[in-house]
């Protein structure tokens, strides 16, 4: 098992940052990538960011340019610094890992992911 704990949400201004933190614990070996999902009021799921063991980034359309995964294998932890935030990057972020192998989908490298945490909410407003 893999457990997940973010921490860094928290409310700001339009056109601010906020720099998201994720440590994973448990069965680190297992992991073959990691990155954030988000989940605005009445919006479906989104997956915004991955990064591979291989540090391979993939991102969402929407926050191409304004955010940036990273990772810090020493400390076992990625992060999600996002950058000109906009209101409707309102959303519950959530820390997600995968055991299972990555497929290509679309020249991209892609994977179903199996542990996820509980969350932080980010909230931009004035």
């Amino acid at each position: 098992q893999v457990q997940l704990v973010e921490s860094g949400g928290g409310l700001v201004q339009p056109g601010g940052s906020l720099r998201l933190s994720c440590v994973a614990s448990g069965r680190i070996l297992d992991i073959n990538a990691m990155g954030w999902y988000r989940q605005g009021p009445g919006k479906q799921r989104e997956l915004v960011a991955t990064i591979s063991t291989g540090e391979i980034t993939n991102y969402a359309d929407s926050v191409k340019g304004r955010f940036t995964i990273s990772r810090d294998n020493a400390k076992n932890a990625i992060y999600l610094q996002m950058n000109s935030l906009k209101p409707e990057d309102t959303a519950v972020y959530y820390c997600v890992a995968s055991s299972q192998p990555s497929t290509a989908v679309g020249g991209q490298l892609q994977w179903e992911f199996d542990y996820w945490g509980l969350g932080t909410q980010v909230t931009v407003s004035s």
